[in-house]
């Protein structure tokens, strides 16, 4: 494993796959900010991540050295639960194309962003990279988990086999600028913010949250995210799947008690606990990536301020 100092050229060909996303375009801010000249952020009309042949072409024509896979369907519990099939045929689509097609345009260096929903949903807390693969996932999300786990196994073949320097980085639970807002497939923080957001306007005296309110998770702003994907691919590092966190969680009730303060919500929070709670404690293990030196540097609270500023509710 390789973690000394690495120079990736400020004038290097660099794709960012998704990057009108929110964890895209975070990275496309963080490389701009780190002084490199040369970012392709190509949309879906210039570049369609579902059709091999116009991913192969692509690559083969622009040749980038350096490519952050952070294209995917996305979404929280309703969604996963609802669009398995699309869940699970998206993701595998656009991963096989980019990682295969990296692989033919002679692509050396790759980083692949997952999600901690690849670990199995009772596993020991924190989530160590290892608990990978050694237990049920959490029946919601699987179809989703399987297509990323897929990816990494894909990554790590090419590196077995060829030589490549592909890499897969396990994201916690992320939110920020660019975020989704939609009720019906947004993950929880965001529906939280909406939530509030529209309680207030109407002038609610309360607010309606999923679940007991108890299980616990892990909460990373997007652009702390972007910096340790950067930081990673310039330190040169090849090792094995990094996850990528804070190292602190909070309850549901927590959570939306900030957000109800960030908001300026005065009224009372209310769970329905029909709903269903998902795992019931998700926080990663980020010690390998604290021993390689990088730290997650944005508050919760300032976070979300910033998420809910950023946004057009």
């Amino acid at each position: 494993m390789n973690t000394e100092p690495f120079q990736m050229p400020k004038d290097a060909t660099i794709l960012v796959a998704g990057a009108r996303g929110m964890v895209g375009s975070a990275l496309v801010r963080r490389l701009q900010a780190g002084g490199y000249t040369h970012i392709l952020a190509p949309g879906r009309a210039e570049l369609d991540l579902m059709d091999t042949a116009d991913v192969h072409a692509y690559l083969a024509q622009h040749k980038p050295a350096y490519i952050f896979i952070a294209a995917a369907k996305v979404g929280g519990i309703q969604a996963n639960n609802t669009y398995r099939a699309e869940f699970l045929h998206t993701n595998l689509t656009i991963q096989n194309n980019l990682i295969h097609g990296a692989h033919l345009a002679g692509v050396q260096r790759l980083m692949f962003l997952g999600s901690s929903c690849i670990y199995p949903k009772l596993a020991p807390q924190p989530i160590k990279e290892e608990y990978l693969l050694t237990g049920p996932l959490e029946p919601t999300n699987e179809p989703y988990a399987i297509a990323k786990i897929a990816g990494i196994k894909m990554c790590e073949a090419y590196n077995a086999q060829y030589g490549r320097q592909y890499i897969s980085v396990m994201p916690t639970n992320l939110y920020g600028p660019n975020d989704n807002y939609d009720l019906n497939n947004s993950h929880v923080l965001p529906a939280l913010i909406r939530k509030a957001h529209e309680a207030k306007l109407r002038g609610d005296k309360q607010y309606v949250v999923w679940g007991t309110g108890t299980p616990r998770r892990e909460f990373l702003y997007v652009d702390d995210l972007a910096d340790a994907c950067v930081f990673l691919m310039e330190k040169g590092y090849d090792g094995p799947l990094l996850n990528i966190g804070t190292g602190e969680d909070v309850t549901i009730r927590e959570l939306a008690e900030t957000v109800m303060k960030v908001v300026g919500f005065e009224g009372e929070i209310v769970f329905d606990s029909s709903k269903p709670d998902g795992t019931p404690r998700k926080l990663l293990d980020v010690g390998r990536l604290n021993g390689i030196g990088w730290r997650a540097q944005v508050k919760l609270r300032d976070g979300i301020k910033s998420a809910y500023e950023s946004s057009s509710l």
